[in-house]
């Protein structure tokens, strides 16, 4: 009976983590004259600053550190995905040109979940932390 506990309370467990391993997170944000894509998988990323050339990334598959990593990891345990699509925007400045326009679409497991459009720099509060740290990413020019 003991032994019994333990295997389903140790099989239960294992299906709360979500496995970001071979997850792609996908932030974009875009307006006139700005362009960036952030593209997080397996523990590397990629920086995109031009739209028309998708290949030639500004950073090419850089190797995050351990600890922005499990920052990263962290948050997307928290992610609720099935209800990504239903997080509304706090400000409203894309609608007149007073902020890019940004989105984040997350492929996990075959399925592609992504968020409504949201300012640059004022994600939805669930996804906050997420955004923040991945804008972090991208060096300050």
């Amino acid at each position: 009976m003991i032994l019994l506990t333990l295997l389903m309370s140790k099989g239960c467990g294992s299906d709360k983590q979500k496995d970001i391993t071979n997850t792609v997170v996908d932030y974009t944000a875009n307006a006139r004259g700005f362009y960036q894509r952030i593209v997080v998988k397996n523990q590397h990323y990629s920086v995109y600053k031009n739209r028309r050339d998708e290949q030639e990334a500004a950073i090419k598959d850089q190797l995050l550190s351990d600890a922005d990593w499990k920052v990263l990891v962290d948050e997307f345990q928290k992610l609720k995905l099935q209800e990504l699509s239903t997080y509304e925007a706090p400000t409203k400045k894309r609608f007149y040109d007073g902020a890019p326009h940004a989105d984040l679409k997350i492929t996990y497991h075959d399925s592609i979940y992504q968020s409504q459009t949201f300012d640059h720099g004022a994600p939805p509060a669930q996804i906050q932390k997420l955004i923040e740290k991945i804008n972090q990413l991208v060096p300050k020019s």
